[in-house]
């Protein structure tokens, strides 16, 4: 049961930070095309800035996922090594469940966001599913796709942080529970 756990938790790991990398990758080929366009060839096309844009917030909103499971809270770490290890856990676990509220708040009003999102870029064709599956429509993107990563990250954050919860709980109650930096030192 706990190697499924594991290999899951590693899996979506490993997915999340393959999404971050795309994403990256294609705003820096954004970015290049964009500016190619632009300065050698007098012909930007009118989406290149709003990809670029689109891909570095989904970004940040998928690298938040991985940051909470992570436990990567720079300013944090620092307070906690100074603290006792039990009083840290528990610091530790405090912050943890708020962010899993943060992650809950996203994906409430996120939803709602999305639901009641109006408008379209102009510049952007999208695709849609329908009874024949996935097709092109010519006309606008609907804005609430560029939304939609609220709810979705919201909903990465509460399961990133319940894993965190868990994982170190059952390490404190077993006695193996170290903090961040020590577990990268041993690691």
């Amino acid at each position: 049961m706990i190697a499924t756990i594991k290999f899951i938790d590693s899996a979506v790991k490993k997915t999340l930070t393959a999404f971050c990398a795309t994403l990256l990758l294609m705003m820096v080929a954004f970015t290049i095309y964009s500016v190619v366009m632009r300065y050698v060839f007098k012909n930007p096309p009118i989406w290149g800035d709003l990809l670029t844009v689109l891909s570095n917030i989904w970004l940040v909103f998928f690298a938040l996922a991985l940051t909470v499971r992570d436990k990567d809270h720079i300013a944090l770490d620092l307070i906690y090594n100074w603290l006792p290890l039990k009083v840290a856990f528990f610091i530790q676990q405090f912050w943890t469940a708020v962010i899993f509220c943060l992650g809950l708040v996203m994906i409430i009003w996120g939803i709602e966001a999305v639901a009641t999102m109006g408008g379209k870029y102009w510049e952007m064709w999208h695709f849609a599913w329908e009874e024949n599956g996935i097709v092109f429509k010519p006309n606008y993107m609907p804005k609430k796709y560029a939304v939609a990563i609220v709810p979705i990250s919201g909903l990465l954050v509460c399961v990133a942080a319940l894993a965190s919860i868990a994982e170190d709980s059952l390490r404190f109650i077993a006695g193996t529970y170290r903090q961040a930096k020590d577990l990268e030192l041993s690691e």
